[in-house]
């Protein structure tokens, strides 16, 4: 029928109307349908895809020339805080407790450390809250989003560069270097451990004039940890890797080895600069054990300094 009425411009003619919008749609509709005549309506409906109710809301409009307003704000689904006025402010509050601000000052967005499922939890046990109650966990993940907080992997805390102590310790250093630097019955080292890396051919992040493949992924269960010993009497580094962990135990026995392999009945006075790590503090029963028992057998004298406390 439409086709009869309008030819080839029917395509024209409905892309035109389509792109009009509420009221204006509307009265284009109700005076298409007009125009039609009898069975006006149901064309319309069917060839704009659009119900007879449209059209008879314009055929209204532009009977008694008032233009109905859309209240496009009042469709849908009502926001959960009009039905839970206080659930963002114990939202914010449990999380609160859990949360810090960006490290690098790079966002506004707090980081939380709180997942989801841990807040509607809390949200149950703090609040009198029910599990029927509550929205959906994605709902509560928007909520939360919306207060401005992110979920964030724990981070390590950055060192502080310098503290009341720190003058004390390059004191305590440079007391030890004067005392037994430049003495020929001495030796200086000092020792360090770094994290373990996995074994294979893995990209890392590092560049090469060359074209270097490597695979895809780095999915691998074998590991080596690297201890490094850099003696300041000669400038020469020994590095030993393990798959174990960096104990105690590895460390002595690392460094006994390395004095046995070059200074072993030549000197009788060691001085090993250290970090103040775990497994090799002050207070780490084995390790002093250990050091003791190293000065005991090869009868020598072992100085521990220690950059930090």
């Amino acid at each position: 029928m439409i086709n009869e009425l309008f030819g080839k411009c029917k395509y024209i003619l409905v892309e035109s109307i389509n792109k009009l919008k509420g009221s204006d749609k509307r009265k284009a509709l109700a005076q298409t349908a007009k125009e039609i005549g009898k069975g006006g309506q149901s064309i319309v409906a069917s060839q704009f895809k659009v119900s007879r109710d449209t059209i008879r809301k314009g055929t209204y409009e532009l009977e008694s020339g008032f233009k109905i307003v859309d209240a496009h704000n009042a469709k849908g689904r009502k926001k959960i805080e009009g039905k839970m006025p206080k659930l963002m402010d114990d939202i914010k509050d449990t999380v609160d407790s859990q949360s810090q601000t960006d490290p690098n000052f790079k966002t506004t967005r707090l980081f939380t450390r709180l997942t989801v499922k841990e807040i509607r939890k809390q949200l149950i046990l703090q609040n009198r809250y029910t599990d029927e109650e509550l929205p959906s966990n994605q709902m509560l993940n928007n909520k939360v989003n919306q207060l401005g907080y992110t979920l964030k992997k724990v981070q390590k805390v950055k060192p502080i560069k310098k503290i009341p102590k720190t003058d004390k310790i390059f004191e305590n250093i440079k007391e030890v270097r004067k005392n037994y630097g430049g003495k020929e019955n001495t030796v200086i080292i000092s020792i360090d451990s770094k994290d373990r890396v996995k074994i294979g051919d893995f990209s890392r992040g590092g560049k090469s004039r060359n074209k270097v493949k490597t695979v895809d992924h780095d999915f691998s269960s074998n590991y080596v940890a690297p201890f490094g010993i850099l003696d300041l009497n000669n400038n020469n580094v020994d590095i030993t890797l393990t798959q174990s962990k960096v104990t105690a135990d590895f460390i002595v026995d690392t460094i006994e080895n390395y004095w046995i392999n070059n200074y072993l009945n030549m000197k009788n006075t060691l001085v090993i600069h250290s970090d103040n790590g775990p497994q090799n503090n002050s207070r780490r029963t084995q390790f002093i054990k250990r050091i003791m028992e190293f000065a005991v057998k090869y009868d020598i004298t072992i100085v521990l300094a220690y950059q930090s406390y």
